[in-house]
């Protein structure tokens, strides 16, 4: 190869990153709400375009569907830069400072009277306990309540679906009095619950590690593993928007654990 042709291949590699650098590639589900959907309706998708607001950069999506190996197929594969929530903990990203921490609560009508707050809870015995499914993976919740013996009443309700899928159903179903509560992230609650026409009573799994499994967990932004650069920078985006995303999250209705 000619030094020229070298030459012309190096200047097109550095306007090739350069070009990357104005842009903060994201993957994120089209059909996740209150999370994520294709027309840019959920929080995460806020949180990106806050993000990108403040470093100056161009927002750009790349749909995936929140399966097994979302990580993997996503992050790893060079498909995006980020990805805009994902448990702190999670081994499989470097993540950024968590700019929320929620946990798993039950709903239930408040009409009913429950207040239901923790899994020792007996009345949980002879109750219709809704909890969310992953493929054929079980909530946590529902993990817990089986170490107690507890599974001839919980009922399923499959995360995949349409636009109107599981995070609202699940929901719609205590309201109908289908099930008498539910186990569910706080985060699809807090939405979901805003847009029923009956009072919910939503109150936080007690307590927050039970049976050794958690039930409160940090959420950050999630960059490929090793790039601290970028974590950086992040970083420092999130902490001058703060009170932006607090306000952000507030009007989701996302419960929050301090």
């Amino acid at each position: 190869m000619s030094f020229r042709c070298l030459n012309l291949l190096l200047l097109t590699l550095i306007a090739g990153e350069a070009a990357a650098q104005n842009v903060l590639r994201v993957c994120a589900d089209p059909n996740n709400m209150p999370f994520s959907n294709r027309q840019g309706q959920g929080f995460e998708n806020k949180l990106a375009e806050i993000v990108a607001a403040n470093l100056g950069v161009k927002l750009q999506y790349t749909w995936w569907s929140l399966r097994t190996s979302f990580v993997k197929d996503s992050i790893d594969e060079g498909r995006c830069d980020v990805l805009m929530g994902v448990p702190t903990a999670l081994a499989a990203i470097t993540p950024t400072r968590p700019y929320y921490r929620s946990t798993y609560v039950f709903v239930s009508r408040r009409d009913r009277g429950l207040h239901l707050t923790s899994l020792d809870d007996p009345r949980l015995n002879n109750l219709r306990i809704g909890i969310q499914i992953v493929g054929d993976d079980y909530a946590p919740p529902a993990i817990a309540l089986a170490r107690r013996g507890i599974t001839a009443n919980i009922i399923a309700f499959s995360l995949f679906g349409d636009q109107e899928n599981a995070h609202g159903k699940i929901i719609k179903a205590v309201v109908r009095g289908d099930i008498d509560t539910a186990i569910v992230w706080g985060p699809f609650a807090g939405y979901f619950a805003k847009l029923q026409n009956a009072p919910l009573d939503i109150r936080p799994v007690s307590p927050a590690i039970f049976l050794g499994i958690p039930f409160t967990y940090e959420i950050s932004i999630g960059v490929r593993k090793g790039n601290e650069s970028l974590k950086a920078e992040l970083d420092k985006a999130l902490i001058s928007e703060s009170s932006t995303v607090e306000g952000m999250l507030s009007q989701y209705g996302v419960p929050q654990v301090h």
